[in-house]
């Protein structure tokens, strides 16, 4: 578009079957400043538009005369018009001869732009063509609006579906780069300063800002998100900003919209490169401004769960026995891991526990069923609960079925599995009492290994426990207890993940760390629940004075 608001290097496709007319409408477009594609039949602007289709070059104009030898204009343009990638390129009907209004509707139907009657004055015939050049253009801004917005809805959607703040960064960034055409990094600021980082996946992995880099952004997410509201729109120059984040090691001035999450911390920043002095597109700008708004928005509850996360972990390591604490019991040598779901899954209830009673030592290893806060508090109730039982009461068929009845009263909806072991130390004696888990693994001293034989159902479910299951520990035997989290697997059958653990388990060498240190070695890597082992074996009589 020239000074004066004309369209100009714009290509219009004249089809007309008369030389001279031909020729007059080129003279008259040209001098306006357009490029002329003559043709002289409907075949031949069919011809010349597939042509250009495979070059990429469509006319921006079609200027079509209704009587054509071959065709009438108005079957052309119903052509070109069923062809989807034809489709918007306006035609503007033309015609020397009287034409019925019934015949112009038929041009509008078959999706013409308007009717030119000729001859007519240059005036007039410019301005017919600027006419249908922009409003095809309007209608493409349109279309291109509405896949952009449609675009923005399923990238929200995306983003809202995050299991983490990493991933809510990545897919974050991907959906920048979508609607804007180019590379995007997103940074999400946790209230611990923990800076979560994406990247689109236009940018290689390889030479990606080092920590210094991401501390500089970090300090730059504080100062920027200080004292304000909604989204900030800013451009930061490539002074300020590390280079490396869109392309490997390359600087640019980055344009940053920043929003803060709903209580009022944690930042979240969406960044593109600006292209020196190209002034930021508005279109897009509030497209990544509606994005940043979501990103926010679905950052909120992954940040409370972090928190959440964080205090039900506290909670858990809290009132779990210190490994010390163990090594007081009598007669025993007694190993524990406790090893957190990965940071994408929630927290468990999963516990160990071992303590001194009035008849030897109780082992236990237990899962409240389900994930959360509530779950981690429950479990705590189930400790205390065990620990005040055990001042009468050792026997531990008797403590499953007073666990049961005190999750039955105070936690109706709530159900837990445990595997309790008294053992005597100077005879080795075992009882054990399995409501709902995993069976003990005992390994002998001579390479033999076998579960105990002894289940029963979950508690708080009201049904009674079965009798404890004996077995005698010899020097050197182990007794292994395990939370389901180390060994169950989506898709896998539980009795094939138990005869995996019951190899890997004789394959270990001697020594109750060992055998734990194998065994997460093997199972314990990104599981989706927590991990609670115990394992014990009756002390040297050496040791034992």
């Amino acid at each position: 578009m020239d000074v004066d608001g004309k369209l100009t290097d714009t290509t219009v496709l004249v089809v007309d079957d008369m030389a001279a007319s031909r020729y007059a409408m080129g003279t008259v477009l040209r001098r306006a400043g357009h490029q002329v594609v003559p043709v002289a039949s409907g075949q031949e602007a069919l011809v010349e538009l597939d042509v250009r289709l495979r070059k990429g070059i469509l006319p921006d104009v079609a200027l079509v005369d209704v009587d054509l030898p071959d065709m009438s204009g108005f079957e052309l343009c119903r052509r070109v018009k069923e062809r989807p990638r034809m489709a918007s390129l306006p035609v503007v009907h033309f015609s020397a001869a009287a034409v019925a209004p019934a015949d112009r509707c038929r041009g509008l139907d078959a999706g013409a732009e308007t009717y030119l009657t000729v001859p007519a004055e240059p005036e007039e015939i410019e301005a017919v063509v600027r006419t249908a050049l922009r409003t095809a253009r309007l209608r493409a801004d349109d279309k291109a609006l509405v896949r952009r917005l449609t675009l923005l809805s399923q990238v929200i959607i995306t983003i809202q579906s995050a299991r983490s703040l990493q991933e809510l960064a990545d897919a974050a960034a991907d959906g920048t780069a979508l609607l804007t055409g180019g590379p995007a990094a997103v940074f999400v600021l946790g209230p611990d300063d923990e800076l979560y980082r994406g990247v689109s996946r236009d940018r290689t992995s390889l030479a990606l800002p080092d920590e210094g880099a991401h501390r500089t952004v970090a300090g730059l997410l504080r100062r920027l998100s200080r004292g304000h509201a909604g989204v900030q729109l800013t451009t930061v120059p490539a002074p300020l900003w590390p280079a490396g984040f869109f392309r490997p090691r390359v600087q640019h001035d980055a344009r940053l919209a920043l929003v803060l999450t709903q209580d009022g911390r944690a930042p979240v920043c969406l960044a593109t490169p600006t292209g020196g002095r190209r002034r930021p597109n508005h279109g897009d700008e509030a497209l990544v401004a509606q994005l940043a708004q979501a990103t926010a928005l679905a950052a909120e509850p992954l940040l409370m769960y972090q928190v959440e996360r964080h205090v039900a972990l506290t909670l858990q390591h809290s009132f779990l026995p210190r490994p010390h604490r163990l090594s007081e019991l009598p007669g025993l040598e007694v190993a524990v891991r406790y090893v957190p779901a990965s940071r994408e899954t929630e927290i468990g209830g999963d516990f160990y526990a071992a303590q001194r009673t009035g008849q030897g030592v109780l082992t236990a290893v237990g899962d409240v069923v389900g994930h959360s806060l509530d779950a981690a508090t429950v479990m705590v109730e189930i400790r205390h609960a065990l620990r005040a039982y055990c001042v009468e009461e050792s026997e531990p068929a008797l403590l499953a079925a007073r666990l049961d009845r005190m999750l039955q009263h105070y936690h109706p909806e709530v159900t837990a599995t445990v595997c309790l072991a008294l053992i005597d130390p100077a005879s080795g004696r075992a009882r054990i009492a399995n409501a709902g888990h995993l069976p003990p693994l005992i390994l002998r001293r001579s390479g033999e290994a076998a579960y105990a034989e002894a289940d029963g159902p979950l508690l708080g479910l009201g049904l009674p426990h079965p009798e404890p299951a004996e077995l005698t520990l010899g020097p050197a035997d182990r007794l292994l207890m395990v939370t389901d989290g180390l060994i169950e697997t989506r898709g896998t059958d539980l009795s094939v993940s138990m005869e995996q653990l019951r190899s890997a388990a004789v394959g270990s060498l001697p020594g109750l760390d060992a055998l734990c240190d194998t065994l997460l070695g093997c199972f314990g890597h990104d599981r989706e629940d927590d991990i609670a082992m115990l394992a014990v074996q009756l002390k040297d009589r050496a040791a034992r004075h």
